[in-house]
């Protein structure tokens, strides 16, 4: 698998370490509450094998806060947080915080 190739929702969470297994991350999937996408209508993802790649607009909750993100690689493994920091760059606010 290269970095330029989609891969489930619920692995790219859990290698972002955003989630600390994939049965958290296939859970936060599964309440609806990730949105994909920018502008006036993200559509919403339910099923923990919807695919992403880079370019992709995620916003969901977290941790009582709302995570806005473009996914800038999907990784070849769950690695330290700072070789996770790499798939990903955060919007607004959240850009000061650690996530």
């Amino acid at each position: 698998m290269t970095d330029r190739e989609p891969v489930r929702i619920d692995v790219w969470l859990w290698r972002a370490r955003f989630v600390k297994t994939r049965g958290l991350a296939t859970a936060l999937v599964g309440k609806g509450r990730i949105r994909i996408g920018a502008g006036e209508r993200p559509r919403r993802i339910e099923k923990a094998s919807s695919l992403v790649r880079p370019g992709d607009f995620l916003t969901f909750p977290l941790r009582n806060r709302i995570v806005r993100l473009t996914i800038l690689a999907v990784g070849e493994r769950r690695g330290p947080a700072s070789e996770a920091r790499q798939l990903y760059d955060l919007h607004g606010e959240e850009k000061s915080e650690n996530v």
